[in-house]
């Protein structure tokens, strides 16, 4: 097998610690969804993509502070218009919409968010009595963000009403450019990886680099995917819209009385009283009557053995003074 000189190997050695030392590192933590996975620091392999001993790849870009549109720049826009300069914002909101006619709303609402660029992202109809109802989620390009609004607002003058809108945006460009920096030089060292397998003489080595080559893919992949996720939610925002029709005051008063519903109440009351009385006959004839009746026959037998012994009778009245015998005359 062929064997790198050992003085070839200490110069390379040499070289490439000074190149790994004075190569700068993108390890600036990716917040909320960019957060990296396995996300250590001090680890050189997971800190900042750099494997140790390899060439390090080109310093990270340094996240926009003044013309890049960092959070609270200028180039963030306003946060809730269309997004100014490089700037991603991720937008999410709702809007409640009273409508004429909900199915003709549905209709004109997906017309005019189609011909936005804009596609729906998930839908829901529900009919409770005579008052319709559906919520749609629309997908809305950032730029476009204003005049979905404006659209649903309006509907050829089938919205009658806006009853509450809500907006959120949230920037992400710092996290997107360090996703990037991170998975760059990844990347890089994935490269480096590969070259070192490529020479490795010792199947130890081997094994070695082929560890840290599926690591590196792996958090290479994850990043990946954070990044796609932000570069979508912040492409196209997202929108919760509901359509309603308005209740009257008539129909709103025929829904806080139903006969029915009366009906009902009064059946389970005579039900309840029914059963109620039921219930208190069974006591009665199971319980009580018995109790009685046992009462009833020991105080007949009191009173028959109290007369055989004359305990209930009275002294004879004494008899009374004859009347007096009248005189003959």
């Amino acid at each position: 097998m062929r064997t790198i000189p050992r003085p070839a190997a200490a110069l390379a050695l040499v070289v490439l610690a000074i190149v790994f030392t004075g190569c700068a590192s993108s390890g600036a933590s990716v917040g909320a969804v960019g957060a990296p996975v396995g996300g250590d620091a001090d680890n050189p392999l997971t800190g900042n993509g750099v494997v140790p001993g390899l060439p390090a790849a080109s310093a990270a870009p340094a996240a926009p502070d003044e013309a890049g549109g960092g959070q609270g720049s200028g180039a963030g826009g306003d946060g809730l218009g269309a997004p100014v300069d490089d700037a991603k914002i991720i937008r999410t909101g709702s809007i409640d919409l009273q409508v004429s006619d909900v199915p003709k709303a549905l209709a004109a609402a997906r017309d005019g968010i189609r011909a936005m660029g804009s596609y729906i992202g998930a839908s829901q109809t529900q009919d409770d009595g005579e008052t319709p109802i559906a919520s749609v989620t629309y997908r809305i390009p950032g730029a476009r963000w204003e005049d979905a609004l404006d659209l649903l607002g309006g509907l050829n003058g089938l919205t009658t009403k806006v009853v509450s809108q809500q907006t959120n945006a949230v920037e992400v460009t710092s996290q997107v450019v360090d996703l990037e920096a991170r998975i760059k030089n990844l990347k890089a060292s994935e490269v480096a990886l590969q070259g070192i397998a490529a020479n490795a003489v010792k199947v130890s080595d081997v094994l070695e680099v082929q560890s840290q080559l599926t690591q590196v893919r792996g958090e290479i992949e994850s990043l990946t995917a954070q990044l796609k996720d932000l570069n979508d939610r912040a492409d196209y925002a997202t929108l919760t819209a509901s359509f309603r029709v308005p209740v009257v005051a008539v129909e709103a008063a025929k829904q806080a009385w139903d006969p029915a519903t009366v009906v009902d109440d009064a059946s389970a009351s005579l039900v309840s009283l029914l059963q109620a009385l039921t219930t208190a006959g069974i006591w009665f004839a199971i319980v009580w009557l018995p109790i009685l009746l046992v009462i009833g026959i020991v105080t007949l037998v009191v009173l028959a053995v109290a007369r055989r012994l004359g305990l209930g009778r009275r002294g004879a009245p004494p008899a009374a003074p004859a009347a007096p015998v009248a005189p003959a005359s």
